[in-house]
């Protein structure tokens, strides 16, 4: 079950970081050149959101049952942690969801919204935000 997870996870990542990376690239650049938003971009938001829950859902999943995770902490506590074990631990699924809060608030938010122009700001700045928290803590050691 463990590698089963740990392989859908790993490689789920490289969707939702593309996902992330079109849809904040979208929202900036039709933002700056002022152009109106259509079913394409809520189509592209949309699917950002729904491939991030989904890899949320994978995350917490795996965090139960692998040694990496919950079981590390309770076998070794906060203290017996090394860099590369908090990493995997404690900080990746902590930002992972902040990331995934962040993009779920941007998308609801610009569904509020009237206009494009207000509707392509909320979406860059908090998908752009949780393409940040997800870029700084992916385990890059274990990608390459």
């Amino acid at each position: 079950m463990y590698s089963i997870l740990q392989m859908i996870h790993s490689y789920w990542a490289y969707l939702v970081l593309t996902m992330i990376v079109i849809a904040s690239f979208n929202a900036i650049t039709k933002y700056l050149s002022g152009k109106e938003f259509q079913a394409i971009d809520f189509r592209i938001a949309l699917f950002t959101l729904i491939v991030t829950h989904i890899q949320l859902l994978i995350g917490l999943a795996l965090y139960f049952v692998s040694p990496n995770g919950f079981k590390n902490i309770s076998a070794n506590g906060m203290s017996g942690l090394s860099s590369a074990a908090r990493l995997l631990a404690v900080e990746h699924p902590f930002v992972g969801i902040l990331a995934v809060t962040f993009i779920t608030i941007g998308y609801s938010k610009h569904k509020k919204k009237l206009t494009s122009k207000p509707k392509f700001k909320v979406l860059a700045i908090f998908y752009t935000l949780g393409l940040l928290l997800v870029l700084s803590r992916i385990p890059w050691s274990n990608w390459f």
